[in-house]
């Protein structure tokens, strides 16, 4: 075919790259299938790299790869996890015992006393469909090897460059310091960029192989075929409460699906060991068992996506307080309130064993009730449903585990870097350069990066040049991800500054001739506050570099930094908050409004408010897409059905509502920045208060929703199951849904 190089298939990568296997020794979990970057023998999902054509250009290898014929012989799928616990299910993967991945318990094994005395028991179960972040900017790498200097240089958008150098390093069998990652500004990420894509190592190996540079960009359909996707699961959670409406125990059994693997190197079950163990985690109770079991299917892989099992956890638990609030007759609000964790300033292990910090949960949930004006609202709700129009309002309480530390992935002997660094220098300028760890994917990390630096030395944030994302210049870092930005980026770019603030002042002490501690740093320059002189920063520096000869007593001085921070003796940083939503349901098409949103959020300080807000809102039109619009459709045989923007839905500005931020700052004392992560919590909580609102809205007819994505058809049947068992007359019309559908 015209403009063709080379046709790759999987034996012509032998000897060049190993397979990829997910190994997590920390979870006693067995070692995952091996995973080939082009596959041998067996394609267990739809989407899993076959064969490559590398070509001149993209139009050229499109047009090749409809010329190639593979032969396929078709096995008997597994699809729904359910199915793949049963013993007689199909294998996802040939020449596995069984679909198992993990199977394990939380907490205390026997909760079964604290049900036995509640003055009250509720079961709440919901089941999330699959979704996929669907980044703006779309996976895309290019990859040049240097045959004669044996290195291998890749650009590619991604969330975490010095983890790709290492798995490069280690799947290539090449040196880590011969290989240079540069991840620039990414457009959008959420997680789905955090895992090594059997196609991108693919591109790698290729590009040795041939000598030459190579490169890849998915489309979009590529990219929802093969894109990591996550939220498949199922929970079931009990809460037993006493007569005065306290909480005792919670006892879950979550079942996560994984998909065909595992991704490499940080697997798939963290999204359900948070779903099971984050359950109640705002509240104080005594007693917690959770069970997880995660299946194989044969289905994309599942990975991290913003929030990862937190916004399940947080829907799951929140549901279930709410069933349990209209069971005992109390305010949802005021049961919250009544369970809620105190305001404590030390740290504490949960019954369901996770280590959490200070929360200011109650402060939240007052500012949110007046931001609301909740009251007011409850009596417009009553006053509507007389005219049979039905809102309904919803509040979800939530914590947020960001920033964390090494024991997740060092433990698990992954590598993975959990500090941050950043490296400040002086300028000649009188500007400072400043490389970062912390990548930025349109979070605005950098910004946030340079006021700090900026607030440190007495110059303007204009005046602060921040890179990152690159191997060969940055310090050694994780990059993005687990909210980690300000909370450790920030911190490190704080050390280095003050470091280099104090250089600064120790050289202009020598120039003022004047003691250090009398010297002011501020608006570009030092002012001596012993005798009034000053010298600008730029001539200082030009000093510094340029005319030693004139430095009182010589020497070269050092006007440049480098620290690294790492969370010490707290495995994350808590930040916790409260949404409320308020939506209509109009019950004779089906149609859910989202009329407003609340958010109160406590990240610590706040370093860019405006930043923050806006982090904070495109994580709740997320959380709100995840509860209206998306899922990933799998026919029977494994095959995505729904992969275009044309059939997976995402919310649109016409979709989302006026979206209300307020902030309570309870700075960390785990660090001299004192930020906690934000990025996550917008999605954690939106979904969960979007549900309650519109199980609220519903509860005057008996229905509920138990199963995102909330469509029209799916909240019809839902009141068409209520009213089978009612005898409202508001339910009448709805009542023969199945043969109107039919």
């Amino acid at each position: 075919m015209p403009g063709v190089v080379r046709v790759v298939c999987a034996g012509d990568l032998e000897g060049i790259c190993k397979p990829m296997q997910v190994a997590m020794p920390g979870l006693n979990m067995p070692k995952a299938s091996l995973q080939y970057p082009l596959a041998i023998d067996e394609v267990c999902w739809q989407g899993a790299p076959v064969a490559a054509i590398a070509a001149r250009s993209r139009a050229q290898a499109e047009d090749a790869a409809e010329h190639v014929l593979v032969e396929y012989e078709e096995l008997p799928a597994v699809v729904d996890a359910q199915q793949a616990l049963t013993p007689d299910s199909p294998r996802a993967v040939l020449g596995r015992e069984g679909n198992m991945a993990l199977d394990c318990t939380f907490g205390n094994v026997n909760v079964a006393a604290s049900f036995a005395a509640a003055a009250t028991v509720v079961e709440q179960r919901i089941v999330f469909d699959r979704q996929t972040g669907v980044s703006l900017e779309s996976r895309g790498i290019i990859a040049t090897f240097s045959p004669l200097s044996g290195e291998l240089t890749v650009h590619m958008s991604h969330q975490s460059p010095f983890q790709m150098r290492e798995v490069f390093s280690e799947l290539l069998n090449l040196p880590n310091h011969r290989v240079r990652v540069v991840c620039p500004d990414v457009g959008g990420a959420f997680g789905l960029k955090l895992h090594a894509y059997p196609d991108e190592v693919a591109v790698a190996a290729i590009a040795i192989l041939l000598g030459r540079t190579i490169r890849f960009q998915a489309d979009r359909l590529e990219s929802f075929l093969s894109d990591t996707h996550a939220r498949e699961a199922i929970g079931v959670a009990r809460l037993a409460l006493d007569s005065a409406g306290r909480f005792l125990a919670f006892d879950v059994e979550a079942l996560s699906g994984l998909g065909a693997y595992q991704p490499y190197p940080r697997g798939s079950v963290g999204e359900g060991l948070h779903m099971a163990q984050m359950v109640g985690a705002p509240y104080q109770f005594d007693n917690f068992r959770a069970r997880l079991r995660a299946v194989h299917q044969n289905k994309s892989p599942t990975g991290a996506y913003r929030g990862v099992g937190q916004p399940l956890a947080c829907t799951l638990t929140e549901t279930l307080v709410d069933r349990a609030a209209r069971a005992i007759g109390m305010d949802p609000a005021e049961l919250r309130r009544r369970n809620f964790l105190p305001a404590e300033h030390t740290s504490r292990t949960t019954p369901a064993g996770l280590e959490m910090g200070a929360v200011s949960l109650q402060p939240c949930l007052d500012t949110l009730l007046a931001m609301m004006r909740y009251e007011d609202l409850r009596r417009e709700q009553q006053r509507l449903r007389e005219q049979r129009v039905y809102r309904g309002i919803g509040i979800a309480s939530f914590i947020e585990m960001t920033a964390v530390g090494a024991a997740l992935y060092g433990a698990n002997q992954i590598a993975v870097a959990a500090q941050e660094g950043c490296s400040v220098r002086l300028e000649p300028s009188g500007t400072v350069l400043c490389h970062s760890s912390a990548t930025d994917q349109g979070q605005g990390v950098r910004t946030g990066i340079a006021q700090i630096v900026a607030q440190a030395l007495g110059i303007g944030a204009a005046d602060v040049t921040v890179r990152a994302g690159d191997t060969a210049s940055s310090p050694v870092g994780g990059g993005a991800w687990a909210s980690r930005g300000m909370a450790i980026g920030g911190q490190a770019a704080l050390l280095a500054a003050e470091e280099l603030r104090g250089k600064i002042l120790e050289l202009g002490a020598r120039i003022l001739k004047t003691p250090a501690e009398q010297i002011e740093l501020a608006d570009g320059g030092l002012r001596s506050a012993a005798n009034a002189r000053t010298i600008s920063l730029a001539e200082l520096a030009n000093i510094a570099y340029f005319r030693q000869h004139q430095l009182p007593g010589g020497g070269c001085p050092e006007l440049s930094a480098t620290r690294h921070y790492a969370p010490q003796g707290f495995p994350y940083l808590t930040a916790n908050g409260i949404q409320g939503c308020l939506v209509e349901v109009d019950i004779e098409t089906g149609m859910i409004g989202v009329l407003r949103l609340w958010v109160v959020h406590d990240c610590g300080r706040v370093v860019n408010p405006l930043l923050v807000d806006e982090q904070i809102r495109g994580g709740v039109a997320q959380g709100i897409g995840g509860v209206l619009y998306e899922h990933c459709e799998y026919s029977e045989s494994g095959q995505l059905s729904n992969g275009t923007l044309a059939d997976y839905l995402v919310p649109m500005a016409g979709e989302l509502p006026d979206i209300e931020v307020a902030h309570v700052a309870s700075v960390a004392a785990e660090t001299a920045l004192g930020a906690k992560g934000v990025g996550e919590a917008g999605t954690i909580g939106a979904g969960a208060a979007l549900w309650n609102a519109v199980n609220d809205a519903l509860s005057p007819l008996g229905a509920a929703m138990e199963q995102q994505p909330f469509s029209p058809d799916r909240v019809l049947r839902a009141l068409a199951a209520a009213a089978r068992t009612s005898t409202s007359p508001a339910l009448a019309a709805t009542a023969d849904i199945d043969s109107v559908n039919a």
